[in-house]
């Protein structure tokens, strides 16, 4: 049976992070803003995950993930998103 890891196109932790920044809606500012890192990098970042992914558009990444691995990018996070911490409770 294919590991989750194996799955992934070599993929770095930084850009499992991306990945799932762009599927929450997030632009190449806010993502910058999240993770500590310039926009410029954030979006070097979207160009090596553009590339890796076979998609020419940036929003699409998500969706060539999801293909690829069969994981919901949206669920990649380790930690609750601050914007829904302590919902519900």
């Amino acid at each position: 049976m294919t590991s989750r890891d194996e799955r992934r196109p070599g993929l770095t932790e930084r850009q499992l992070q991306i990945v799932e920044l762009i599927a929450r809606g997030c632009s190449n500012d806010e993502v910058g803003e999240q993770l500590g890192i310039s926009p410029r990098t954030a979006k070097a970042h979207c160009d090596v995950l553009r590339q890796k992914l076979g998609v020419p558009r940036r929003r699409q990444i998500p969706a060539a993930f999801r293909a690829l691995t069969g994981e919901d990018p949206l669920a990649l996070a380790q930690e609750p998103v601050p914007a829904l911490a302590g919902i519900g409770g």
